[in-house]
């Protein structure tokens, strides 16, 4: 059963330039509003990223991040100076949709374009530069207000005035339920074998899930929340 998420959508965003931010590499800051985004199997025309092993490929090729998300970074004094859309470097920012209502492997469809939902954004120090506080990135991964990622399943255009549908649920497992399996600190297989069987999820993340069960440990993460320590 098809089930509309969103009426429409709050902003479209896109930008290919790359600058660097306090010595790190970075196109956050050059994304713009647009009114229409055209869709590509790899990637949106006129988008790119400066980091390709943690940023885009066939899984993480459309950034979803809801909108009221800025609200709340700035009451909790996360954000110092007046943040909004696209400063997370989003692509689609929404009103009224969250981390709790999306699952892993969701299909959508959003214009003529069909999406799945593959991952939640797994936060990193360059939004610490980018907002000014040395622990944003960890305060969005305890908060799991983090976005998604989606792959895209056809081609095609995305407009502003487009709704967002929900045309399958394939797992019960929402984004903000496996960032709270993926960044627990606990080591846990059972939770961890959990999110291997989502349909859809991002390949990195079980590549990620199925080395901590190899290894029976889980992976330092200072370096991704924190950069370079000296």
């Amino acid at each position: 059963m098809i089930k509309q998420l969103v009426n429409n959508i709050s902003g479209l965003y896109l930008g290919d330039q790359v600058q660097m931010h306090n010595g790190v590499s970075s196109s956050i800051n050059h994304k713009h509003a647009v009114s229409q985004l055209t869709v590509q199997f790899d990637s949106v025309l006129g988008n790119d990223e400066a980091d390709a092993k943690h940023h885009g490929g066939l899984d993480r090729v459309l950034h979803h991040f809801p909108r009221e998300h800025y609200g709340q970074y700035r009451r909790w004094d996360l954000i110092t100076t007046f943040g909004d859309a696209p400063s997370m470097g989003e692509n689609i920012s929404t009103v009224g949709l969250n981390e709790t209502q999306v699952n892993i492997g969701d299909v959508v469809q959003i214009g003529d374009v069909t999406l799945q939902v593959t991952q939640p954004r797994s936060p990193c120090f360059k939004l610490n530069l980018q907002f000014g506080h040395p622990k944003f990135a960890l305060a969005m991964q305890e908060s799991r207000m983090c976005g998604w990622f989606y792959r895209v399943l056809s081609e095609g255009d995305i407009f502003l005035n487009n709704k967002i549908l929900l045309l399958e649920r394939k797992t019960d497992i929402s984004v903000a339920k496996a960032m709270q399996i993926y960044f627990s600190a606990e080591f846990d297989i059972a939770q961890y074998k959990i999110l291997l069987d989502c349909d859809g999820l991002a390949q990195s993340w079980v590549n990620s899930l199925q080395r901590r069960i190899d290894l029976q440990s889980i992976e330092d993460w200072d370096m991704r929340l924190y950069g370079k320590v000296s």
